[in-house]
């Protein structure tokens, strides 16, 4: 099986973790690592994490990291037979409420760039298309959607490949078909 990184995009609940979810439990039946950016900070999101995770099944290892997910995907690229980051746009978020400023934000990128590359085991990753909707009225969500805009712009460019998905359905637009 040929490794690789694949990043999967899309509005909300277009479909873009279950496609990510089936495409990795294809690839692997065991060793399988899910890196999850998500803080819940209310009930409400409490109870889609553990939705999500009934959904992913007990053969899934759960490993919670809000910022440093560089380090988990090093750390488990040669145990793991896949690994799944569901999302980037919750990592942005999380990047900019640790106060990272512009640099800090671009070297974070970097590292993930870094990790991705020397990753051992096929990696998929998981993010919003946030920047297809009205411009923001406030600066703090202008800020959020421009380093969303820059995190997927960048991991698009190190992916092998870059599944859009819209409504459920699933378009591959790197490479081209």
């Amino acid at each position: 099986m040929k490794k690789g990184v694949t990043f999967v995009m899309g509005g909300c609940r277009s479909g873009k973790s279950s496609f990510a979810l089936d495409q990795a439990n294809r690839i692997e039946k065991k060793n399988k690592v899910f890196i999850a950016t998500s803080v819940p900070t209310d009930i409400e999101m409490e109870k889609r994490v553990e939705k999500h995770q009934k959904e992913r099944g007990e053969d899934w290892i759960t490993i919670e990291e809000a910022v440093k997910i560089h380090e988990k995907i090093n750390e488990f690229s040669s145990k793991a037979g896949v690994i799944l980051v569901d999302c980037l746009t919750l990592w942005t978020s999380n990047l900019l409420f640790h106060s990272y400023d512009h640099n800090q934000i671009k070297g974070a990128i970097q590292d993930l760039e870094n990790s991705l590359e020397q990753c051992k085991c096929p990696v998929f990753l998981v993010s919003n298309e946030v920047g297809m909707g009205i411009v923001p009225e406030n600066m703090l969500a202008r800020q959020f959607r421009d380093v969303a805009g820059l995190v997927n712009q960048r991991i698009a460019k190190t992916a092998d490949k870059v599944v859009m998905m819209f409504a459920g359905i699933d378009h591959q637009i790197k490479p081209k078909l």
